[in-house]
């Protein structure tokens, strides 16, 4: 299963509905990404897919400086799961993908 593509997240979080855009590439079997969202790009960190369990982790600044784990369930073209910041409570993951890759000709 690919997960190549734009996916928009939605993070339930305690201080409201964080929207976000993740970008997912595979390059000799690696998964790698970037998250957009609040103003800034982020790179995605430790990208793991296990069976339908996708994994990685990612430093945001806005709205304050923190440091997520995401862990989803993807079902084609869905998404659902968590996000944790440290000590903070999991916040609901929801997304869906956008675009799928443009493979080059």
């Amino acid at each position: 299963m690919s997960l190549e593509g734009t996916w928009n997240l939605s993070v339930s979080t305690p201080i409201g509905k964080m929207k976000a855009v993740v970008e997912l590439r595979e390059q000799d079997g690696v998964l790698t990404g970037v998250a957009h969202g609040a103003g800034e790009e982020v790179p995605l960190n430790d990208v793991a897919l296990d069976g339908d369990r996708l994994t990685w982790k990612q430093a945001v600044t806005k709205p304050m400086r923190l440091n997520l784990a995401f862990d989803v369930t993807v079902d084609g073209d869905t998404l659902q799961g968590t996000s944790k910041a440290g000590r903070l409570p999991s916040s609901k993951v929801t997304g869906e993908r956008r675009t799928a890759p443009e493979h080059q000709a």
